[in-house]
C-alpha cells in the first residue's frame, strides 16, 4: 500500500505531504496518516512551523462520502482537527486543485492558507443533502460574515483563489508551479515574526457585525424560498450558521453536529448521494475499456444555425474547439449567428466572461452555406427539422463531403438512428447526439449508440461530451431514447385525466407539490401548444385549443388565460374546450381525486416505463435513467429520480398500484415483466447496473 503520509524538512519547516489518489478524500486511513505525520512534525525539535499539502492534483477534495451514515472509524474529524488547530507550532495548508467540503474545514482549522492562484475552494455538502459537519458553518462565518457564508454553504458553489483572497479566507496567493516554495516563504516569514498561531474559531469581528442585523436570516430564507424549496439542507445550513453568529463557538458546534445528524439520515441525503454516484457513473460503458482507441476531435461541424443547432455550436466554442455553422440561407445563418453574439454579449454584461473571451469564442465560428465547408472537420452534428426524410437526405450528403473517419451525429430527439445511418455507406461512424434545449445550458447529452456504431466512436462521443460540460447517458436506440421515452407516459396520463374531468390546476399542483418546477399544462403552455407535434394534439385537446387561437403563455390563453405579466388563472373557455373534445371522443367523466391517487396515474407509469427501458437493454443501468430524468425533465432531484424514488416508495407497492390502474383504465399501466419480477422477489431497481 502505498504511503498516504510523508514528512520531510527544509530547514525550520516541516513539509507533511498527503498521498491518497484520486483526490485524497480524506478516508480513516488518511486522517490516521496525517494525524501521526503531524504528531511526529511536532515532536520535531528543529522544526518550527510546519506546512501541510498534498500531493497529485488537487488538495484535499472532501470527505470519503461512503463514510456519511456510517459509524465513523477512529481519528474522527473533530479529533485530527483539534490537533491542528491547537498546534503549538503554526500549520500553514499549501492549497492546490480543489479544497472541498472536509477538506476546506481543513484549511480552516489550520493557522494559515496558501493557494495557488488556480484553487478553488468551496463547502458543496448541500448538494449531498447535508451540511458541512466538521465547523464549516461555525468557522467560514467568522472569517467572511454570515451573508457570505450563507451564500457560499446553501449554494455550495466554488470559489477561485482570488475571490478567496478578498473574502479573507486565503492569506497569500501563489504561481501554482512555486506552490511550495511559497509556501516555505510564508512559513519562514511567521516564524521571524514570532510564530503566531491564529485560530479562526476565536475571530469575532465579522460576526459581531452580524449580530447587529437580526432580520439577516429571516430575510436570506425568504428571498432564497424559491431556490430552497423542497430542501431540507439549507434551512438546516441557516440555523447552523444563525447558531455561529449567537453562540459561543462551542455551543455553535454542538448545534451543527446535531443538524447535520438530522440531516444525514434523511431520504433527501440517500438520494442527493445516490444521484452523486450516479452521474459520475454514467461514463463507464461495460464493453468500452481503457484500451479502445480515441478519435482525435480538433474541429467541429454544426448543421441548422436555429435554437438548437446555436446552442450546441456554443458548447464547443466554449471548449476552445472551432466550429463551422452551416445553414440553407444567409439570412437564416445571420440570424443564427446574432443569436450566439447576443448569448456572450449577455455573459460579458454580468460579468461571467470577460469581453476579449466572448471575442475568441465568438472568432472560433466559421459560417457557411454549403455542405462542402465541412469537408475537413472530425464530428459533423446536424440540428435540422425533426424529419427521417429531410435527415436521410442531410447524412446522405454528408457521406458523399465528409472525410474518411470523421464522426457523423444527428441530435435527432426521437428518430430511429439505424435508418439515419442506413443513409450512409459508414454506419459505423454514425451516432446519435441528443442534446437538450437550450443546448448551451441543459448538461444532458444521450449518446445514442447504433448497432453498428463503432466502439471508438462511441468511447469519443461519451469522453467528448464530458469535455464541454455535459453529463453524458449513453441510450440504445428507440423511440425517445430515454428521457423523452421515460417522461411521455406522465404527460399522456395528465392529458387523459383532463378528458375525464379531473381539474388541469389540481394535475398541475400534485405535480408542483412533488417538485417539479411547474406541472405539465404549465409547461405545455410555457413551450407553446402550436409546437407539440400532431400525434399529441390529435389524442388531446391540444389541437382544438390552437384552432381556437389558444398558443399558450405567448398568445395569452392555452389551456390557463394569462395577464399581461403571464401569471396563470383558470380558464372557461379551455374548459369547455377540453370537454367538448371528451364527448366527441366519447370519453366518460371520472375525476381522479386525492394527491396519492393523482401522483400513481402521473408517476408509477414512468416507473414502470423505465423498468422497460432497463429490461430491452436501453439504458445500461437504474441510475442512468434517474439521471436522465434529472437532467433531462428536472425530476426533483431530492427524490434520487424516478428508479430510486420508486425503490423508497416499495416496487410491491408500485406494482400493486399499477395494477389497480390496469383494473380500471385498460393494459397501459400493466406492469412490466421487470417490475414484477423484481417486486415478487424483494429486488431494487436501483441494483440494476
Amino acid at each position: 500500500m502505498a504511503e498516504l503520509a510523508k514528512l520531510t524538512i527544509e530547514g525550520e519547516v516541516a513539509i507533511v505531504t498527503l498521498d491518497n489518489p484520486p483526490v485524497n478524500a480524506l478516508s480513516a486511513p488518511l486522517r490516521r496518516a496525517a494525524l501521526a505525520a503531524i504528531d511526529q512534525a511536532l515532536d520535531m525539535p528543529a522544526a518550527r512551523a510546519i506546512v501541510l499539502s498534498c500531493a497529485g492534483r488537487t488538495f484535499i477534495a472532501g470527505a470519503d462520502i461512503n463514510e456519511l451514515g456510517k459509524q465513523l472509524e477512529q481519528p474522527s474529524f473533530e479529533a485530527l482537527f483539534d490537533r491542528i488547530e491547537n498546534a503549538d507550532k503554526p500549520i500553514v495548508a499549501t492549497i492546490h486543485g480543489t479544497a472541498l467540503g472536509g477538506g476546506f474545514e481543513l484549511a480552516l482549522v489550520c493557522h494559515y492558507r496558501v493557494a495557488a492562484r488556480s484553487a478553488k475552494l468551496g463547502l458543496p455538502e448541500v448538494h449531498l443533502g447535508i451540511l458541512p459537519g466538521a465547523g464549516g458553518t461555525q468557522r467560514l462565518p467568522r472569517l467572511v460574515g454570515a451573508e457570505a457564508a450563507l451564500d457560499m454553504i446553501t449554494s455550495g458553489r466554488l470559489v477561485r483563489a482570488t475571490e478567496a483572497e478578498a473574502l479573507g479566507l486565503v492569506d497569500a496567493l501563489a504561481p501554482d508551479a512555486d506552490l511550495i516554495e511559497t509556501a516555505l516563504t510564508f512559513a519562514r516569514q511567521v516564524i521571524a515574526e514570532g510564530a503566531a498561531r491564529p485560530r479562526v474559531r476565536e475571530r469575532v469581528d465579522r460576526i459581531a457585525t452580524d449580530r447587529a442585523r437580526p432580520d439577516l436570516f429571516t430575510a436570506f430564507a425568504r428571498d432564497n424560498a424559491k431556490r430552497f424549496r423542497g430542501f431540507k439542507a439549507p434551512a438546516a445550513i441557516i440555523e447552523a450558521v444563525e447558531a455561529a453568529v449567537s453562540l459561543p463557538f462551542d455551543q455553535g458546534m454542538a448545534r451543527e453536529k446535531a443538524l447535520f445528524e438530522q440531516l444525514v439520515v434523511t431520504a433527501e441525503s440517500a438520494a442527493r448521494r445516490h444521484y452523486f454516484f450516479a452521474e459520475r457513473g454514467t461514463a463507464r460503458v461495460p464493453d468500452i475499456g481503457k484500451d479502445i482507441p480515441l478519435l482525435d476531435i480538433g474541429s467541429v461541424g454544426v448543421i441548422g444555425a436555429g435554437t438548437m443547432g446555436g446552442g450546441i455550436a456554443m458548447n464547443f466554442l466554449n471548449a476552445g474547439l472551432p466550429v463551422t455553422l452551416v445553414e440553407t440561407s444567409q439570412e437564416a445563418l445571420d440570424r443564427g449567428l446574432g443569436v450566439i453574439r447576443r448569448v456572450y454579449e449577455s455573459a460579458v454584461q454580468k460579468g461571467r466572461m470577460r469581453p476579449e473571451q466572448a471575442e475568441a469564442r465568438f472568432a472560433l465560428v466559421s459560417p457557411a452555406l454549403a455542405f462542402d465547408a465541412l469537408a475537413d472537420a472530425d464530428l459533423v452534428i446536424e440540428a435540422v427539422y425533426e424529419s427521417m426524410a429531410v435527415k436521410r437526405q442531410v447524412f446522405s450528403s454528408l457521406d458523399r463531403v465528409a472525410k474518411p473517419g470523421a464522426i457523423l451525429a444527428s441530435n435527432t430527439s426521437f428518430l430511429d438512428l439505424e435508418e439515419i445511418a442506413d443513409a450512409t455507406s459508414r454506419p459505423e461512424q454514425v451516432v446519435g447526439l441528443h442534446f437538450f434545449s437550450p443546448a448551451n445550458v441543459m448538461r444532458l447529452v444521450e449518446v445514442v449508440r447504433g448497432g453498428r456504431t463503432s466502439r471508438s466512436v462511441v468511447a469519443t462521443a461519451m469522453k467528448l461530451a464530458s469535455q464541454i460540460g455535459k453529463v453524458p447517458v449513453l441510450s440504445g436506440v428507440c423511440p425517445g431514447f430515454i428521457a423523452n421515452r421515460l417522461l411521455a407516459p406522465r404527460g399522456f396520463q395528465a392529458e387523459s385525466m383532463a378528458l375525464e374531468g379531473t381539474p388541469i390546476a389540481e394535475i398541475d399542483r400534485v405535480l408542483f407539490d412533488y417538485g417539479f418546477a411547474m406541472g405539465h399544462f404549465q409547461m405545455m403552455d410555457l413551450v407553446g401548444l402550436d409546437v407539440i407535434g400532431r400525434d399529441v394534439a390529435e389524442r388531446t385537446a391540444m389541437g382544438d385549443l390552437v384552432a381556437a387561437g389558444r398558443l399558450g403563455q405567448k398568445s395569452g390563453a392555452g389551456y390557463y388565460d394569462y395577464d399581461e405579466k403571464r401569471r396563470p388563472s383558470r380558464s372557461e373557455v379551455a374548459e369547455r374546450i377540453i370537454a367538448d373534445v371528451a364527448a366527441a371522443k366519447g370519453i366518460a367523466r371520472r375525476e381522479t381525486k386525492g394527491d396519492e391517487a393523482l401522483l400513481a396515474r402521473l408517476l408509477y407509469p414512468v416507473v414502470n416505463e423505465g423498468a422497460r427501458i432497463l429490461d430491452e437493454g436501453i439504458a445500461l443501468r437504474a441510475s442512468d435513467v434517474d439521471v436522465a430524468a434529472i437532467l433531462g425533465y428536472n425530476w426533483p432531484v431530492y427524490t434520487g429520480g424516478p428508479m430510486f424514488w420508486a425503490d423508497r416508495v416499495g416496487l410491491d407497492r408500485v406494482v400493486a398500484g399499477l395494477r389497480k390502474l390496469e383494473a380500471e383504465h385498460g393494459e397501459t399501466f400493466r406492469p412490466s415483466p421487470l417490475l414484477e419480477r423484481l417486486a415478487r422477489g424483494g429486488g431494487a431497481l436501483s441494483a440494476m447496473r
